[in-house]
């Protein structure tokens, strides 16, 4: 077991949903959170991440910064979501490696996957299939990150590690509606909805497509576990193990918001991926198991988007 306590812990992407739950995590772990915002300390530039590590001297080393969007922002600057991304990545395991850094975590994505890969997900089937084209720049970068982790370990021996979540929600998520995510999406379209007066909600398509959610809390805590138990080449993924149709998660929003009325699905409009479920086997009979019930974890949300006034698109 890697004990985390009195080690100082590099989180990247602090600021960002997963990067904050992670430090939020390592409060009760008795160790020290080193952070640097994207004014003190540029990922992309090689030089300067070598020099901050060696000068902070991390013993453990979280790697959650990466440039994200959705399909539109993916299809707009292809070149930037690469390279960004590779950069990212790999100045900070390169570092790693040089100042000897004991632990490495690197958080990739579901999208590494084939678009057509059996549900639910294995690990196994990562590189079986072409990936879904509409993100596929970021997949790319993730699965380069995971083989740059299983390079240095087989190579220079290194104790670096990988982890794939599946979608993620909670405090500090994205609710604009232009580039938002499903569950936030639907947050704010709820919360719009009560605003005006109005009881029902419209979603796209059928309402019929299968997702698995987890709260990135769970996540963070599935993070920590497993760079305390987990040392070994393969990736994990990292999810809640159940699924639910987009037309139960609105009507579970629906109750969480306060709208009364009825769900208006818009078979017109398209449905996406029929199901996306990956397969946490693997984390699970480590002995990890997720604590955020999805109704308590969309509550949650709720009150930390009405926290949030104007930052939140109020």
């Amino acid at each position: 077991m890697y004990d985390l306590k009195g080690k100082r812990v590099y989180v990247s992407g602090h600021r960002g949903m997963v990067g904050s739950a992670i430090v939020r995590r390592l409060a009760s772990e008795g160790c020290e959170v080193l952070v640097a915002t994207r004014q003190e300390l540029d990922l992309t530039d090689q030089a300067a991440v070598r020099g901050w590590i060696a000068d902070k001297r991390p013993q453990a080393v979280f790697v959650a910064a990466a440039r994200v969007g959705g399909i539109h922002a993916n299809d707009t600057y292809p070149a930037d979501f690469l390279y960004d991304n590779l950069m990212i990545e790999a100045n900070l395991i390169e570092a790693a490696y040089r100042e000897k850094v004991e632990k490495l975590m690197f958080l990739g994505s579901s999208c590494i996957y084939p678009k057509l890969a059996d549900q639910p997900i294995i690990e196994d089937s990562l590189l079986t299939g072409p990936l879904e084209p509409t993100n596929e720049w970021y997949a790319i970068a993730k699965i380069a990150g995971i083989k740059l982790c299983q390079a240095y370990r087989r190579q220079h021996g290194c104790d670096f590690i990988s982890a794939m979540p599946c979608n993620l929600y909670g405090p500090g998520d994205n609710f604009d509606l232009a580039n938002s995510h499903v569950l936030p999406a639907l947050i704010r379209k709820a919360h719009d909805a009560r605003a005006r007066g109005e009881s029902d909600l419209p979603i796209w398509g059928s309402g019929t497509p299968l997702r698995e959610f987890l709260h990135v809390d769970d996540l963070a805590d599935a993070l920590v576990f497993l760079m305390r138990h987990y040392s070994d080449a393969p990736h994990v993924n990292a999810g809640s193990g159940s699924e639910v149709t987009i037309a139960e998660l609105a009507r579970t929003v629906m109750r969480v918001v306060g709208l009364s009325g009825e769900l208006l699905p818009d078979p017109s409009k398209p449905d996406g991926t029929m199901r996306k479920l990956m397969d946490s086997g693997r984390l699970l009979a480590m002995g990890w198991a997720p604590r955020i019930g999805l109704e308590q974890g969309i509550a949650g949300v709720y009150a930390d988007f009405l926290a949030g006034g104007p930052q939140r698109g109020l």
